[in-house]
Protein backbone atom coordinates (compact mmCIF):
# COMPACT_ATOMS: atom_id res chain seq x y z
CA UNK A 1 0.00 0.00 0.00
CA UNK A 2 1.03 3.52 -1.11
CA UNK A 3 2.80 5.83 1.87
CA UNK A 4 3.80 9.36 2.58
CA UNK A 5 7.20 10.41 3.53
CA UNK A 6 6.34 13.60 5.81
CA UNK A 7 8.66 16.25 5.27
CA UNK A 8 9.26 19.39 7.72
CA UNK A 9 7.56 22.89 6.56
CA UNK A 10 11.32 23.99 6.50
CA UNK A 11 12.00 21.85 3.31
CA UNK A 12 9.88 24.24 1.27
CA UNK A 13 11.79 25.87 -1.34
CA UNK A 14 9.39 28.24 -2.60
CA UNK A 15 9.98 32.09 -1.53
CA UNK A 16 7.77 34.90 -2.59
CA UNK A 17 4.88 35.09 -4.10
CA UNK A 18 4.55 37.99 -6.48
CA UNK A 19 1.26 38.98 -8.15
CA UNK A 20 -0.56 36.83 -10.44
CA UNK A 21 0.37 34.27 -7.64
CA UNK A 22 3.80 33.40 -9.06
CA UNK A 23 6.12 32.20 -6.35
CA UNK A 24 10.05 32.65 -7.03
CA UNK A 25 12.60 29.63 -5.90
CA UNK A 26 15.56 31.09 -7.22
CA UNK A 27 16.27 34.26 -9.27
CA UNK A 28 15.36 32.68 -12.00
CA UNK A 29 13.29 29.93 -11.34
CA UNK A 30 9.73 30.29 -10.43
CA UNK A 31 5.91 28.70 -10.56
CA UNK A 32 2.23 29.17 -10.63
CA UNK A 33 -0.25 26.98 -9.30
CA UNK A 34 -3.08 26.41 -11.79
CA UNK A 35 -5.54 24.60 -9.35
CA UNK A 36 -4.09 20.92 -9.47
CA UNK A 37 -0.86 21.38 -11.38
CA UNK A 38 2.09 24.00 -11.89
CA UNK A 39 3.31 25.92 -14.59
CA UNK A 40 7.43 26.65 -14.11
CA UNK A 41 8.57 30.30 -15.38
CA UNK A 42 12.70 29.67 -16.46
CA UNK A 43 14.06 33.13 -16.39
CA UNK A 44 14.80 36.46 -14.69
CA UNK A 45 12.03 38.78 -13.95
CA UNK A 46 12.02 41.77 -16.56
CA UNK A 47 14.02 39.35 -19.30
CA UNK A 48 11.13 40.41 -22.08
CA UNK A 49 10.29 38.91 -25.54
CA UNK A 50 12.22 35.78 -25.85
CA UNK A 51 14.12 36.00 -22.68
CA UNK A 52 12.54 33.35 -20.51
CA UNK A 53 11.12 29.40 -21.08
CA UNK A 54 7.77 27.92 -20.17
CA UNK A 55 8.00 23.99 -18.90
CA UNK A 56 4.86 22.21 -18.91
CA UNK A 57 1.68 24.36 -19.85
CA UNK A 58 -1.05 23.60 -16.95
CA UNK A 59 -4.49 22.50 -17.10
CA UNK A 60 -7.48 22.91 -19.68
CA UNK A 61 -8.79 26.85 -19.46
CA UNK A 62 -4.92 28.02 -18.40
CA UNK A 63 -4.10 30.11 -20.93
CA UNK A 64 -5.22 33.34 -19.29
CA UNK A 65 -3.89 32.66 -16.23
CA UNK A 66 0.09 31.86 -17.73
CA UNK A 67 -0.03 34.55 -20.07
CA UNK A 68 -0.78 36.82 -17.68
CA UNK A 69 1.67 35.48 -15.20
CA UNK A 70 4.55 35.31 -17.92
CA UNK A 71 3.34 39.20 -18.57
CA UNK A 72 4.00 40.52 -14.92
CA UNK A 73 7.31 37.99 -14.55
CA UNK A 74 9.04 38.96 -17.69
CA UNK A 75 6.83 42.26 -19.40
CA UNK A 76 3.82 43.01 -21.28
CA UNK A 77 3.82 40.66 -24.55
CA UNK A 78 6.54 38.87 -23.47
CA UNK A 79 6.53 36.14 -25.55
CA UNK A 80 8.87 32.68 -24.32
CA UNK A 81 11.59 31.49 -26.48
CA UNK A 82 10.36 27.49 -26.42
CA UNK A 83 7.83 25.87 -24.47
CA UNK A 84 9.47 22.40 -22.91
CA UNK A 85 7.37 19.77 -21.73
CA UNK A 86 7.96 17.38 -19.11
CA UNK A 87 5.16 14.94 -20.60
CA UNK A 88 2.30 15.15 -22.50
CA UNK A 89 -0.74 14.60 -20.07
CA UNK A 90 -3.60 16.88 -19.98
CA UNK A 91 -3.06 18.67 -16.82
CA UNK A 92 0.64 19.31 -18.46
CA UNK A 93 -0.40 20.62 -21.89
CA UNK A 94 -4.14 22.08 -21.14
CA UNK A 95 -3.37 25.49 -23.02
CA UNK A 96 -0.17 23.95 -25.04
CA UNK A 97 -1.82 24.26 -28.56
CA UNK A 98 -3.13 27.60 -28.07
CA UNK A 99 -0.03 29.23 -26.14
CA UNK A 100 2.22 28.21 -28.89
CA UNK A 101 0.10 29.60 -31.18
CA UNK A 102 -0.09 32.92 -29.89
CA UNK A 103 3.70 33.06 -28.95
CA UNK A 104 4.51 31.39 -31.77
CA UNK A 105 6.84 29.31 -30.11
CA UNK A 106 8.59 25.90 -30.44
CA UNK A 107 7.38 22.91 -28.42
CA UNK A 108 10.42 20.46 -26.81
CA UNK A 109 9.68 17.01 -25.73
CA UNK A 110 11.05 13.68 -25.61
CA UNK A 111 11.02 11.58 -29.27
CA UNK A 112 8.84 9.07 -27.04
CA UNK A 113 5.84 11.95 -26.15
CA UNK A 114 5.69 12.34 -29.70
CA UNK A 115 2.60 10.68 -30.58
CA UNK A 116 0.98 12.55 -28.07
CA UNK A 117 1.64 15.49 -28.83
CA UNK A 118 1.58 15.22 -32.92
CA UNK A 119 -2.12 13.75 -32.87
CA UNK A 120 -1.04 10.27 -33.81
CA UNK A 121 -2.32 8.23 -30.33
CA UNK A 122 -3.39 8.49 -27.27
CA UNK A 123 -2.27 7.90 -23.85
CA UNK A 124 -3.65 4.45 -21.83
CA UNK A 125 -6.77 4.47 -19.69
CA UNK A 126 -6.33 6.21 -16.31
CA UNK A 127 -6.81 3.35 -13.83
CA UNK A 128 -9.15 4.50 -10.57
CA UNK A 129 -9.01 1.77 -8.89
CA UNK A 130 -5.01 2.54 -7.30
CA UNK A 131 -4.43 5.48 -4.75
CA UNK A 132 -8.40 6.08 -2.99
CA UNK A 133 -9.76 9.62 -3.09
CA UNK A 134 -11.71 11.55 -5.02
CA UNK A 135 -9.07 12.83 -7.44
CA UNK A 136 -8.56 8.56 -8.67
CA UNK A 137 -12.31 7.73 -9.12
CA UNK A 138 -12.70 9.94 -11.19
CA UNK A 139 -9.55 9.25 -13.68
CA UNK A 140 -11.78 8.01 -16.02
CA UNK A 141 -13.16 11.52 -16.69
CA UNK A 142 -9.54 13.07 -17.55
CA UNK A 143 -8.92 13.28 -21.25
CA UNK A 144 -6.09 11.20 -23.28
CA UNK A 145 -6.59 12.08 -26.49
CA UNK A 146 -3.49 13.88 -27.80
CA UNK A 147 -2.95 17.30 -28.59
CA UNK A 148 -1.64 18.42 -32.05
CA UNK A 149 1.66 20.50 -32.11
CA UNK A 150 3.36 19.03 -34.99
CA UNK A 151 3.91 21.87 -36.63
CA UNK A 152 5.81 23.39 -33.87
CA UNK A 153 7.10 20.32 -32.16
CA UNK A 154 10.96 19.70 -31.72
CA UNK A 155 12.40 16.60 -30.36
CA UNK A 156 15.16 16.95 -27.52
CA UNK A 157 18.95 15.81 -28.92
CA UNK A 158 20.07 12.64 -27.92
CA UNK A 159 23.19 14.34 -26.20
CA UNK A 160 20.99 15.59 -22.97
CA UNK A 161 21.12 19.05 -23.44
CA UNK A 162 18.17 21.28 -23.99
CA UNK A 163 18.63 23.88 -26.53
CA UNK A 164 16.61 26.78 -24.70
CA UNK A 165 17.85 26.22 -21.68
CA UNK A 166 21.97 26.73 -21.42
CA UNK A 167 22.79 25.03 -18.46
CA UNK A 168 20.42 22.59 -18.13
CA UNK A 169 20.05 18.75 -19.06
CA UNK A 170 17.19 16.49 -19.42
CA UNK A 171 16.85 13.29 -17.80
CA UNK A 172 14.71 10.28 -19.57
CA UNK A 173 12.50 9.21 -16.78
CA UNK A 174 9.65 6.92 -17.84
CA UNK A 175 7.32 5.25 -15.80
CA UNK A 176 4.56 7.72 -15.74
CA UNK A 177 4.60 8.26 -19.15
CA UNK A 178 7.05 6.79 -21.85
CA UNK A 179 8.93 9.92 -22.94
CA UNK A 180 9.03 11.74 -19.21
CA UNK A 181 12.00 13.78 -18.53
CA UNK A 182 13.09 15.71 -15.78
CA UNK A 183 15.46 18.60 -15.91
CA UNK A 184 18.67 19.51 -14.09
CA UNK A 185 20.73 22.43 -13.66
CA UNK A 186 23.62 20.78 -11.95
CA UNK A 187 25.93 24.62 -11.07
CA UNK A 188 23.26 24.72 -8.65
CA UNK A 189 21.23 21.80 -8.02
CA UNK A 190 17.84 22.49 -9.34
CA UNK A 191 15.94 20.05 -10.42
CA UNK A 192 12.51 20.12 -12.11
CA UNK A 193 10.90 16.76 -11.38
CA UNK A 194 7.56 17.01 -13.73
CA UNK A 195 5.60 13.93 -12.38
CA UNK A 196 8.49 11.54 -11.48
CA UNK A 197 7.67 12.20 -8.08
CA UNK A 198 5.51 14.76 -6.58
CA UNK A 199 5.24 16.94 -3.39
CA UNK A 200 1.24 16.14 -2.79
CA UNK A 201 -1.19 13.15 -2.07
CA UNK A 202 -2.40 14.00 -6.24
CA UNK A 203 -4.99 11.64 -5.09
CA UNK A 204 -6.84 13.21 -2.81
CA UNK A 205 -8.86 16.16 -3.39
CA UNK A 206 -7.77 17.23 0.19
CA UNK A 207 -4.08 17.02 -0.06
CA UNK A 208 -4.51 18.61 -3.74
CA UNK A 209 -6.57 21.84 -1.57
CA UNK A 210 -4.37 22.12 1.19
CA UNK A 211 -0.96 21.31 -0.41
CA UNK A 212 0.89 19.99 2.89
CA UNK A 213 4.23 18.78 1.73
CA UNK A 214 5.16 15.10 1.59
CA UNK A 215 7.16 13.27 -0.94
CA UNK A 216 5.20 10.81 -2.74
CA UNK A 217 5.61 8.33 -6.40
CA UNK A 218 4.28 9.65 -9.26
CA UNK A 219 0.19 10.33 -9.79
CA UNK A 220 -0.79 6.13 -9.46
CA UNK A 221 -4.23 6.74 -11.58
CA UNK A 222 -1.80 7.73 -14.65
CA UNK A 223 1.29 5.49 -13.86
CA UNK A 224 1.75 2.87 -16.28
CA UNK A 225 5.21 1.42 -15.83
CA UNK A 226 5.46 1.00 -12.46
CA UNK A 227 9.42 -0.92 -12.58
CA UNK A 228 10.43 1.87 -14.93
CA UNK A 229 9.23 5.11 -12.15
CA UNK A 230 11.44 3.40 -9.69
CA UNK A 231 13.97 3.61 -11.65
CA UNK A 232 13.40 6.94 -12.33
CA UNK A 233 13.19 7.99 -8.69
CA UNK A 234 16.39 6.28 -8.17
CA UNK A 235 18.01 7.94 -10.57
CA UNK A 236 16.68 11.41 -9.60
CA UNK A 237 17.73 10.73 -5.47
CA UNK A 238 21.32 9.93 -7.44
CA UNK A 239 21.29 13.68 -8.49
CA UNK A 240 21.52 14.94 -4.61
CA UNK A 241 19.95 18.21 -5.49
CA UNK A 242 19.31 20.72 -3.75
CA UNK A 243 15.54 22.27 -5.04
CA UNK A 244 13.09 20.97 -6.68
CA UNK A 245 9.72 21.72 -8.37
CA UNK A 246 7.33 18.94 -9.30
CA UNK A 247 4.12 19.33 -11.11
CA UNK A 248 1.91 18.87 -8.30
CA UNK A 249 2.60 19.99 -4.71
CA UNK A 250 5.04 22.81 -3.42
CA UNK A 251 8.95 23.08 -4.32
CA UNK A 252 10.88 21.56 -1.68
CA UNK A 253 14.80 21.63 -0.90
CA UNK A 254 17.84 20.90 1.04
CA UNK A 255 18.26 17.80 3.83
CA UNK A 256 14.51 16.72 3.24
CA UNK A 257 14.22 16.67 0.40
CA UNK A 258 17.19 14.74 -0.21
CA UNK A 259 16.12 12.33 2.89
CA UNK A 260 12.97 11.96 1.35
CA UNK A 261 14.05 10.86 -1.88
CA UNK A 262 16.37 8.47 -0.71
CA UNK A 263 13.29 6.63 1.33
CA UNK A 264 11.29 7.15 -1.31
CA UNK A 265 13.91 5.78 -3.68
CA UNK A 266 15.02 3.00 -1.22
CA UNK A 267 11.42 1.38 -0.58
CA UNK A 268 9.45 2.50 -3.49
CA UNK A 269 8.02 -0.39 -4.16
CA UNK A 270 6.19 -0.71 -0.39
CA UNK A 271 6.15 3.58 -0.57
CA UNK A 272 4.84 4.26 -4.12
CA UNK A 273 3.22 1.22 -5.63
CA UNK A 274 0.18 -0.02 -5.25
CA UNK A 275 -0.82 -3.85 -4.62
CA UNK A 276 -2.82 -4.16 -7.34
CA UNK A 277 -3.94 -2.16 -10.61
CA UNK A 278 -4.26 -2.25 -14.03
CA UNK A 279 -0.68 -1.38 -14.42
CA UNK A 280 0.72 -3.28 -11.69
CA UNK A 281 1.21 -6.36 -13.20
CA UNK A 282 1.06 -5.42 -16.78
CA UNK A 283 2.57 -2.47 -17.06
CA UNK A 284 2.43 -0.48 -20.53
CA UNK A 285 5.21 -0.01 -22.72
CA UNK A 286 6.36 1.08 -26.17
CA UNK A 287 8.04 -2.21 -27.22
CA UNK A 288 4.63 -3.86 -27.28
CA UNK A 289 3.13 -1.17 -28.18
CA UNK A 290 0.28 -0.71 -25.60
CA UNK A 291 1.71 2.68 -24.33
CA UNK A 292 -0.66 3.75 -27.83
CA UNK A 293 -3.54 3.82 -28.06
CA UNK A 294 -5.86 5.19 -31.18
CA UNK A 295 -6.83 8.55 -30.99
Amino acid sequence: MAQQIPTSPKARADNLQSADGVHAVTPDLAYRRLAIVNAIFVGFEGSGDRGWVLVDAGIPGAKAAIRSAAETRFGPEARPAAIVLTHGHFDHVGALEDLAAEWDAPVWAHALEQPYLDGSAAYPAPDPSVGGGLMARISPLYPTRPVDVSDRLRILPEDGSVPPLPGWRWIHTPGHTPGHVALWRECDGSLIAGDAFITTAQESVYAVATQGPEIRGPPMYLTVDWPAAGASVHALAALRPERAITGHGRPLGGPDLRRGLDALAQEFERIAVPRKGRYVDRPARVEDGSAYRAP
